[in-house]
């Protein structure tokens, strides 16, 4: 997964930091990643037993870091958590992928609705790319 050797790489104080022009900071953007996979899952696969149920108010889309409270789970255990997503999701979804989608995924207006487990996994990987790419670009501001 290429967001963990991104966040691998997150100075200690970059973690939290905001800057101007930015709506998150790199913990929700780790935080959404790990939380987007697991519940777009669950959708897909009712069987899917979502990880982590109490991150997806922090992280979901929509969520904002200055909203939450004082007892967010550090970056060291997003990191942790993201690899050992890798463990479990792999083997669920590995006989999976010729498979339909309990719920179809619209994005946005109905602009495209991805219906195979194949199609969510191609979405899932372009979601990832878009945040890691962030995570990267805010943890080299000064």
């Amino acid at each position: 997964m290429h967001t963990i050797s991104r966040v691998k790489r997150v100075k200690d104080s970059k973690w939290t930091f905001q800057p101007a022009g930015f709506n998150n900071n790199i913990l929700w953007h780790a935080g959404h990643i790990f939380v987007i996979v697991e519940t777009f899952l669950q959708k897909s696969i009712p069987s899917y037993e979502v990880r982590n149920p109490e991150w997806i108010e922090l992280f979901d889309d929509g969520t904002d870091p200055k909203k939450w409270p004082e007892n967010m789970p550090t970056g060291e255990e997003i990191l942790t958590a993201l690899r050992e997503q890798l463990d479990w999701v792999i083997p669920f979804i590995e006989d999976k992928m010729t498979q339909d989608a309990n719920e179809p995924l619209v994005i946005g207006d109905d602009i495209m609705t991805i219906r195979s487990m194949d199609g969510m996994v191609q979405f899932l990987s372009w979601h990832e790319g878009t945040h890691a790419g962030t995570i990267f670009a805010l943890n080299a501001l000064e």
